[in-house]
Order: C-alpha cells, then structure tokens, then sequence
C-alpha cells in the first residue's frame, strides 16, 4: 500500500512538472516571437532610412558644386548600415554594438551632409529637399519608438528567463538572456554649439 502511494504521489508530482514546464515553455515561445516581432520593426524602421538616402542625395547633386565628399560619405555609410544584420533568434551584445555603431555612422553622415546643405541657398528652397528632411525627421521618431518598444520587450523577455522558476527551464529549452540597445557611448556628453 505504501508503495502504491509513493507512485501515485511520484505520477502527480511528474504531472505538475509537467504542465508547469509546458506552460513555462510555451509563454518563453510567446515572448521569443515579441522579441523577434520588435526586432523586424526596429529592422524595418532603419530600413525606411535607408530607403531615404538615394533620393536625398540625388537631390542633393543636383545643386551645382556640392561638396562630393560629404555625399560620398553618406553613400559609404549607408552601404555600411544596410549590411550590418543581425540574426534576431542570436542578438548579442556585441552583434548590437556593431549595428548600433553601423546606424551611428550612418546617422553622423546625414548629419554632416544637412549642416553643409545651410550653405546652398538653392537647395533649403527646394521643395524636394525639404520634404525629404521632414520624412527622415519622422523616421528617426520612428526609430526611436520601435528601439524602445524593443527593448521594452526585450526586458519581458529576459525578466522571464531569469526569474524562478522559470530560470530553471530557460537554460535546458535553449532561451537565454537578450542584448538590448544603449546608449552610445558619448551619449551623456552635451553637444557644442559655437556661432
């Protein structure tokens, strides 16, 4: 009899673990695939970007003289952004950094080329122009928004992974924690403005 009890005892307590695995395995799916849903949005915003640029510079060279290098520069860094990828199952820190910095080179060139384009008169007045610095104003917001929703998911994600006793699961079903975006590393330095 007292065997029979420890059996049905050792058969309810492998049930409980597991449903409670299944259960713990399933809502760490549901939260990787938000991670990876976020991360296409963050791709897909940058994207947008890039998708920009061609037609800013083309409109940019139709301003005689317009310093070539600048243009060249942004050209360079947007070849350089566009084939920075990362796998969204494998996001690590490092992978993030050198994406982060790809974007950043890319985002310090469209910077330069706007503050050379206050010299050309001709090109501030042309429509074109100004529109194309509106809608690149709107894309940078929408990096922004889909940055922190990423990372806002990212945190889900991870306080899942590392709290008990899910922890004890995330390891043996291959979930770990994920990298998230930070801040650039000259973020906290104020920018110089000389006139």
């Amino acid at each position: 009899m007292k065997n029979l009890t420890w059996s049905v005892g050792l058969i309810v307590a492998g049930l409980i673990l597991l449903f409670g695995g299944c259960n713990t395995y399933n809502s760490l799916v549901n939260l990787d695939e938000d991670v990876e849903n976020e991360w296409g949005k963050v791709q897909s915003a940058y994207q947008r970007r890039a998708d920009l640029i061609p037609n800013l510079v083309n409109t940019v060279k139709g301003v005689a003289n317009f310093e070539q290098t600048t243009l060249t520069q942004v050209v360079e860094a947007r070849a350089k952004a566009t084939s920075t990828t990362i796998d969204p199952s494998n996001i690590t820190p490092e992978s993030l950094k050198e994406f982060q910095q790809a974007q950043q080179g890319l985002s310090s060139s469209i910077g330069r080329l706007l503050m050379v384009s206050e010299n050309y008169p001709e090109l501030k007045a042309s429509n074109n122009f100004l529109e194309l610095q509106a809608q690149l104003e709107g894309t940078e917001n929408r990096i922004k928004v889909a940055r922190d929703n990423f990372n806002d998911v990212v945190t889900t994600y991870n306080k899942k992974v590392r709290r008990f006793p899910a922890s004890l699961f995330a390891g043996i079903m291959g979930f770990s924690k994920r990298a998230q975006f930070e801040a650039a590393d000259n973020a906290q330095d104020a920018p110089t403005v000389t006139f």
